[in-house]
């Protein structure tokens, strides 16, 4: 199975100002490449408070949150070790997963060596301090694959992690 990471940053590498920080400060372009990507893969992955900040299901998509303590209409709600979810998902017959945020489940799968790419829109806004796209410390050496220009000030990168 292949899994991605995908995000928008800032230009000083902020994913939002705090949890619940809606991405409203994204490009058109940028929403556009997401749902591309996303509905290509056909499985989003991301917490609850990112959930909270889409605030439904996306459409033609698979929808996983992770949470403890809330249920969501119209998605799958886990615990799952990353890994067991992804091998639970392949035998579903899915080829391909969207890790949609935020920080913490971006952490939790890069940490457990899961992640293939890494697909970041750098857009052109800067928040000085905010909520990093990763949360904790760790070693991961990534290609950079392509740069491409979306709209007229972003651009998405294309990075595959090294294993």
């Amino acid at each position: 199975m292949t899994t991605f990471l995908i995000a928008s940053i800032t230009a000083d590498g902020l994913i939002a100002r705090h949890p619940h920080h809606l991405a409203d400060w994204t490009s058109r372009e940028d929403k556009q490449f997401f749902v591309e990507m996303t509905k290509k893969a056909g499985v989003v992955i991301m917490g609850s408070n990112t959930y909270e900040t889409v605030g439904r299901p996306l459409k033609d998509r698979l929808n996983i949150v992770y949470s403890r303590e809330k249920n969501y209409e119209g998605v799958e709600i886990t615990q799952k070790d990353p890994a067991e979810l992804l091998k639970e998902l392949e035998e579903r017959g899915y080829k391909e997963a969207a890790i949609c945020g935020g920080s913490t489940i971006y952490t939790m799968f890069m940490e457990a060596d899961l992640v293939d790419k890494l697909y970041l829109t750098v857009e052109p806004v800067v928040f000085g301090v905010g909520m990093n796209l990763f949360n904790k410390e760790f070693d991961r050496k990534l290609q950079l694959e392509s740069v491409k220009r979306i709209g007229e000030n972003a651009v998405v990168l294309e990075y595959n992690v090294i294993k």
